[in-house]
């Protein structure tokens, strides 16, 4: 059982303070790498530190004043950090916009904030803030981590030309940077982080130095400090609070190393060049590890195959019984040895090899999934949070150990149900409040327990099981509750479906939209010899949506009447952050969805409705809540 965090233990008063600390005990060791030119360039913990210096006074150069917000649009890139850290010891406080944010999204959060330095990645999101110029008039600078030219009528500068990296930071202004981070507080504002949201404009969460610091520290002291002083392969947006506090503040406090992957797309190819030791992810990379292996796993020889399913059996008894039940494992453990070599250790090494953990967040990740990579030798660490919680406040462990949970309660805080179910929580890692916004503040508490707006469960060991969002719990017209995102997740198990939305609220039944494993769909097609002219014309062909039609009968068979899915609609493209389906931590924006699809649903409720129909359960044709 981890020991609870009080205040005084903390090792760090705030983060620019850690980085001062850790630049002095790890200087000569990597801190941050980036790819470039093919191959990856490092910066070591004492170079971070001087970059971050410098940055701090550019800023105060440029006129930024303490308290100042200073907003950072861009993807993962060192110049990210460099440039946070910079804002924070010059006193300022960062706010992060989505890189896959447009124009107008962005100035939403400039405006609201008040910003007036924003820190670009590149001519692109440069453009995207021109774009919108009238909208932000109060922007005075622009620093792109990139060089090009800009219009006289929204100055840019690069980071290198803010920095000044040419003149050395002298003694006295080394000093003067320093005297500023020894002054922060620990109640001191540290960024603001605006939601994403799956519904209406998003709020901004303001988090302190403290909140960040103790669920950063919290994390390191229950996932151990040997495993976060390895290599940390950072993809996941760092203007999200889950990798900004697990994969960069908890790496550089633990004496770790960041490497940036290229972007979300080469996260397979960089994970072979980097070799990382652990690495922070949501649901949907473990999915698509889950599929891939299952896919090559059925061109092997039949005695192959035979193999592989009797080395996972073994692997799962194996992990229930040390991990679960902690107990001698015996000549099992001798089985799984022999497995793990002829079997589970080629699988490592597509991932580098060295992968000794993920962190998992910002969604629920399948229970027959997260038992797949702990048999494979890579354990999964589900845990949960929110932005407003900094964000972990509940995680697996090596130790402590719940499939199917999110966990305990981390560090100090504490969790209660709510009459409706709802999980409250109070503690050290939860938020100020929303700026500029005392109404949505105080909507989010009740007798200062923040209101998380998910429904759980709490078991008696204290294991924390979250049955879906409070708001998207389907009520259908015959009064059953139902949670769609277990039924999605279990859905997304199929060889031939990437993704899945459900719907039903006040419906008589539920119905789908599915999106294809294009991979499997285009080898069925071509095993049934079917032509077709492009991805629209395959996924509408009968013999596609008769195979559709029979997965989504097989689903049905162990599920009681009303979870059962009656139609549905196969889409031809994936769900994306692009498209507006997603939001940029890969959770389904439902309302969007909705209304983007709104015709193909309602058609789907009409007696000849469009869309594939299942076969009815019951004598009552299968659309009737009596069901």
């Amino acid at each position: 059982m981890m020991k609870k965090t009080e205040t005084a233990n903390l090792p760090y008063r705030s983060i620019p303070q850690m980085l001062l600390t850790n630049a002095d005990k790890y200087s000569d060791r990597p801190a941050i790498s980036f790819k470039r030119g093919g191959g990856y360039l490092t910066l070591s913990y004492q170079q971070l530190y001087t970059r971050v210096l410098m940055t701090a006074r550019g800023l105060r150069k440029a006129g930024m004043q303490p308290g100042d917000k200073v907003a950072i649009f861009s993807e993962n890139r060192a110049g990210w950090v460099i440039a946070d850290l910079g804002i924070q010891s010059a006193l300022g406080i960062s706010v992060p916009i989505y890189a896959t944010n447009t124009g107008v999204q962005a100035a939403y959060v400039i405006n609201h904030s008040a910003v007036k330095i924003v820190f670009v990645s590149d001519r692109l999101q440069y453009e995207k803030l021109l774009a919108v110029r009238e909208q932000i008039p109060q922007v005075e600078l622009v620093v792109s981590f990139e060089r090009f030219l800009g219009e006289r009528h929204l100055p840019v500068y690069t980071l290198y030309q803010l920095s000044e990296v040419s003149y050395p930071i002298k003694d006295d202004e080394k000093q003067q940077i320093e005297k500023q981070i020894t002054s922060i507080s620990p109640e001191d504002l540290i960024t603001v982080i605006y939601t994403s949201g799956t519904t209406g404009q998003p709020k901004g969460v303001m988090l302190t130095q403290h909140n960040m610091v103790i669920n950063a520290w919290d994390g390191i002291q229950l996932a151990g400090e040997d495993k976060m002083s390895g290599t940390f392969l950072s993809f996941l947006p760092l203007s999200h609070v889950l990798e900004r506090t697990a994969g960069y503040h908890s790496v550089l406090m633990g004496g770790g190393h960041i490497a940036f992957a290229e972007d979300v797309n080469k996260v397979v190819e960089n994970i072979v060049e980097v070799k990382p030791t652990a690495m922070i992810s949501v649901p949907r990379l473990f999915e698509k590890i889950y599929s891939r292996i299952y896919e090559s796993i059925h061109l092997l020889s039949p005695l192959k195959r035979q193999m592989f399913h009797q080395a996972i059996e073994v692997g799962r008894e194996y992990i229930h019984k040390k991990y679960t039940l902690h107990q001698p494992t015996g000549l099992l453990g001798l089985k799984y040895k022999i497995y793990d070599k002829l079997v589970f250790r080629k699988i490592r090494k597509r991932f580098g090899g060295n992968l000794k953990m993920f962190i998992c967040g910002g969604a629920p990740l399948d229970k027959t999934i997260n038992e797949f990579m702990w048999i494979i030798g890579i354990p999964v660490f589900e845990g949960y949070g929110l932005t407003e919680t900094s964000p972990a406040v509940a995680l697996n462990s090596l130790d402590e150990n719940r499939f199917g949970s999110v966990g305990k309660a981390l560090g100090d805080t504490e969790f209660k149900l709510a009459e409706d179910g709802e999980l409250l929580i109070k503690g050290s890692a939860v938020m100020r409040g929303y700026y500029r916004d005392e109404e949505a503040t105080a909507a989010a508490f009740v007798d200062g327990w923040f209101k998380s707006g998910d429904i759980a469960r709490i078991d008696e060991e204290g294991y924390v099981y979250i049955i879906d969002r409070k708001k998207e719990i389907i009520v259908t017209a015959g009064g059953k509750n139902i949670a769609p995102q277990p039924l999605e997740n279990s859905l997304k198990l199929d060889k031939y479906i990437s993704q899945a939305y459900i719907h039903g609220d006040r419906k008589p039944f539920l119905i789908a939209l599915l999106t294809p494993n294009m991979e499997r769909v285009i080898e069925f097609g071509h095993s049934h010899q079917i032509d077709y002219l492009g991805v629209d014309d395959l996924v509408a062909n009968h013999l596609v949506q008769q195979l559709f039609a029979e997965r989504i009968e097989q689903f049905n068979q162990n599920l009681p009447p009303y979870q059962t899915i009656k139609k549905f609609v196969v889409l031809p493209r994936e769900f994306s952050t692009e498209g507006g389906e997603l939001t940029p931590t890969m959770k389904l924006k439902r309302k969007v969805i909705y209304d983007m699809y709104k015709e193909k649903i309602e058609q789907l409720y009409l007696h000849n409705g469009n869309g594939q129909s299942i076969r009815p359960q019951s004598e009552n044709g299968g659309t009737n809540e009596a069901d």
